[in-house]
């Protein structure tokens, strides 16, 4: 490969355009063009990175080592597939696709390709998140909450696959253990699909975790604790700062004394972290820890959430309709 790694980034919308400008200000990296179905958003992205338009992100990938796609997520498989297959790395934003179906086939022609294909999972790059994993021993209870004031932008999937799934990946990743029960709950509130959620994972070697997320809500918070033996750990993404608490012996035999450590990583960027990431990847020809494997798992666990939810909520508009209840059906039903 070139000293320089020649990159491109499909849909330069609000995610895309943070991708542009993290490649054009590498050294080691060409930013050969950016590709939208909108012309002129990609010309002016184009303008702002000093790089080329395309309409057409075909006519970009034959110029290119590797992509960003940050394309809506139904078009994930699409794109993805279509860039494995001419032989260009893959970086494809979360969730990896919409189906399992198209998760494995995405897998598989990496494999046969021998391209690199990494999943867009920030919030595995988020420095409190990298600090927090040397801490980790055998979490017994995880908490997270991730909620958000209402945007548009990721409404084209539920609040499940646009938010919760970035928890589901963490917790994934540090609890070693198969998941043995799901219990969850959610409704929609703005829009058609489930905009408030709440999972609970249970898992083989007892860790219980607990995540709810919402997309309506009047503040932004993205917080994670973890509870071990001995331990306690609070991460704050969005700050990006760690607490980590643990008992220490009282003295001549007292009360234990809490031991309180407090780390901030304000001038790490996980976004750059992630793609410099990815950038390795393509050079070395090594496997990213956020391979299209680990995305699947994210997903599959992510879609038993949203079935759940879909599940519930038919049961009970039938049992609404069955009481003759169809004024408070059309109330609970939004748009």
């Amino acid at each position: 490969m070139s000293k320089n790694v020649k990159v491109g980034v499909i849909g330069v919308g609000y995610l895309g355009r943070f991708h542009a400008h993290k490649y054009a200000a590498m050294e080691d990296v060409e930013l050969v063009g950016v590709a939208d179905a909108d012309p002129e958003r990609a010309q002016v992205v184009a303008d702002e990175c000093g790089t080329r338009a395309f309409s057409d992100y075909r006519e970009l990938i034959a110029q290119v080592d590797a992509v960003s796609i940050a394309v809506p997520t139904p078009l994930h498989h699409e794109v993805a597939k279509t860039c494995l297959l001419h032989k260009v790395d893959v970086m494809v934003e979360k969730p990896i696709t919409t189906t399992l179906p198209q998760a494995d086939d995405l897998i598989e022609l990496a494999k046969q390709h021998q391209r690199i294909l990494q999943v867009g999972h920030l919030e595995r790059f988020n420095p409190a998140v990298l600090a927090m994993q040397p801490l980790l021993t055998h979490p017994l209870f995880i908490e997270a909450h991730r909620i958000a004031v209402f945007k548009e932008r990721g409404t084209d999937v539920d609040v499940v696959l646009d938010l919760m799934i970035h928890d589901i990946d963490i917790i994934l990743s540090i609890v070693k253990s198969p998941i043995v029960s799901i219990l969850t709950a959610g409704a929609p509130v703005i829009t058609k699909l489930t905009d408030i959620a709440n999972a609970r994972l249970i898992f083989a070697n007892g860790c219980t975790a607990n995540i709810t997320v919402s997309r309506i809500s009047m503040e932004n918070m993205r917080r994670m604790r973890i509870f071990q033996p001995g331990q306690y750990l609070s991460v704050d993404f969005g700050k990006k700062e760690i607490m980590a608490v643990r008992l220490q012996p009282g003295k001549n035999g007292g009360n234990p004394v809490p031991e309180i450590t407090k780390s901030s990583f304000q001038d790490q960027d996980a976004l750059e972290l992630e793609l410099r990431d990815f950038i390795h990847h393509v050079r070395e020809r090594s496997q990213p820890a956020v391979a299209g494997e680990e995305g699947r798992r994210a997903l599959d666990v992510a879609l038993q959430v949203v079935e759940q939810i879909h599940n519930d909520r038919q049961r009970i508009e039938q049992i609404l309709i069955d009481e003759g209840q169809g004024d408070l059906l059309a109330f609970l039903s939004p748009n």
